[in-house]
């Protein structure tokens, strides 16, 4: 019996190359999975800063001056934003890092000068319509000195998903605060009868 031995091709060298190149973008593909399969847990049940650092290397996650981060979930209609001291009316939830709600609240009215600086400085990024997410650092939120009873603890980042529906302007805020206390009877609110001005925003829920 005879045997035809077949010659072997070599491999061209830009082929060889190939072969390489695509073996060590599957090296890198695998390390950047492991980092961040393992990082996550890291900062998830690190401090806090170790949870912003991680966190501001997400995708569509910007970073502040002031350290506070945000992503833009829903864009708006870019006919302005509300500034400092404005009211707004919002639909918000606010959670913990491990999803733990603290607060909720639709068609909610806030003056911006009343709530903690982080939501603020937030919702004045804003404009009518959108919608984002928040990220706020213990010193833009209650730092060491979260609101007795809360699940908040000391040094706790605080997320927050907030839909901007509406804002008036801190001028229209002073109007309104005046009407309200011509109209009001006494320390119990408005003499029975008499409804509060048009446009009025709602009693503020807190910080």
């Amino acid at each position: 019996m005879t045997v035809t031995a077949v010659p072997l091709r070599p491999i061209q060298k830009g082929a060889l190359s190939k072969l390489w190149l695509g073996i060590i973008v599957l090296l890198v593909a695998a390390g950047a999975f492991a980092w961040h399969a393992t990082a996550r847990p890291i900062a998830m049940n690190g401090t806090s800063e170790d949870f912003l650092a991680w966190n501001g290397g997400q995708a569509g996650v910007v970073t502040t001056d002031s350290g506070l981060q945000y992503q833009v979930l829903e864009t708006g209609d870019d006919a302005g934003s509300p500034g400092q001291g404005a009211g707004v009316i919002v639909n918000y939830e606010g959670r913990l890092i491990d999803g733990t709600v603290f607060d909720s609240g639709e068609q909610q009215g806030l003056p911006l000068d009343q709530v903690v600086p982080g939501r603020s400085e937030g919702i004045q990024l804003m404009t009518r319509g959108a919608r984002y997410r928040f990220w706020l650092p213990p010193g833009l939120g209650y730092g060491e000195n979260p609101p007795p009873g809360s699940p908040i603890t000391a040094d706790s980042v605080m997320v927050f998903d907030v839909d901007l529906i509406d804002f008036i302007t801190r001028e229209q805020m002073m109007q309104i605060q005046m009407q309200q206390m011509g109209l009001q009877g006494g320390p119990g609110g408005p003499p029975p009868g008499v409804a509060p001005p048009p446009g009025a925003l709602p009693p503020p829920p807190g910080q």
